[in-house]
């Protein structure tokens, strides 16, 4: 695996700016300025940005309620993912989408879904578009370890082989599904060899370590673009908050939370960049700087931005042919 100098940085960046919108959100979900449901990413920023690296403008995402991550590292502007958010007409889907379904089409990025599993066949339209057209374009499938026991999901990685299609599976396996643990929900060792059923290679990944990450990552794409269809990346990961804002995640032990934020994935990254002389502190300590500030300018254009008229309820629902 081989990363310069400007990839790392654009790593800990993605990263770094997903960690900042979140706590942010955070934040101003306790305030009570956020309307709806908000389900976080923080503590799975390596999955997101190791997969996405992989990704040009037209390539595509599909994503799950838990989509904040996603988008900021296939590159939706935050400043439209914190007007959506926040309801306002400045937003990416004009504020109507909110957080659990906000999607930016035009950057690929094909939408977050209240539907557990829900992307999966999205994904598969989207590769079979492109095997059809014949270019190399690829698709990556967000989804949860709840997800991976819906039979939608199931369906798409059976069809996805059958027919080659040019997409990356990638189960995002933060160990609860809502409340419920894996020890409990999964059958068999892990979720990867679900692919290998299927057909395809199904691979085991640490989901803290954006290299590790990044570079199974790499090989799934380089198959998918070179025809030799899908592959399931299973990246074992830990959400930081509760499953929703407002959870008291009583599911959970302090000492398990602690264990995973000790592998903290923007840490990691740190410790091995910097020990290597492959980037300095000081210039890491930018990216924090800029990626706090870059939230704030959001959350000011957000809070200038007006909300959409009442009569425009019905624009953009139904579609004309």
């Amino acid at each position: 695996m081989e990363l310069d100098r400007d990839r790392l940085l654009w790593l800990y960046e993605r990263m770094r700016l997903i960690r900042a919108f979140e706590n942010r959100l955070h934040d101003d979900f306790a305030a009570g300025v956020i309307p709806g449901f908000c389900h976080l990413y923080a503590g799975e920023e390596a999955v997101a940005v190791g997969v996405c690296a992989h990704l040009g403008d037209d390539d595509f995402i599909t994503s799950t309620h838990r989509g904040h991550g996603h988008c900021i590292a296939k590159g939706v502007p935050v400043d439209e993912m914190m007007a959506e958010i926040r309801g306002k007409v400045t937003g990416c889907c004009k504020g109507k989408g909110g957080s659990m379904h906000i999607a930016d089409v035009d950057r690929g990025m094909l939408g977050a879904n209240g539907i557990v599993g829900g992307g999966p066949p999205l994904a598969c339209g989207a590769g079979l578009m492109a095997s059809i057209r014949g270019t190399r374009q690829a698709t990556a499938c967000f989804f949860g370890d709840g997800g991976s026991n819906q039979g939608t999901t199931a369906e798409s990685l059976n069809l996805a082989s059958v027919w080659k299609l040019p997409v990356v599976f990638v189960c995002e396996n933060n160990r609860y599904a809502e409340t419920t643990s894996t020890d409990y929900s999964i059958g068999g060792p892990d979720i990867a060899g679900r692919g290998i059923a299927f057909g395809m290679p199904g691979i085991v990944v640490d989901g803290q370590d954006v290299f590790a990450v990044y570079e199974a990552a790499g090989e799934a794409f380089r198959r998918a673009r070179d025809g030799e269809g899908p592959t399931l990346l299973e990246c074992q990961t830990y959400r930081y908050f509760g499953h929703f804002e407002g959870d008291e995640k009583k599911y959970r032990t302090r000492d398990e939370e602690g264990h995973f934020r000790e592998r903290d994935c923007l840490e990691g990254f740190r410790k091995t960049v910097v020990a290597g002389e492959l980037l300095s502190a000081a210039e890491l300590d930018g990216i924090d700087e800029a990626s706090e500030a870059a939230v704030v300018k959001a959350v000011e254009f957000a809070e200038q931005s007006p909300l959409p008229e009442p009569a425009e309820c019905l624009d953009d629902v139904y579609v004309s042919y």
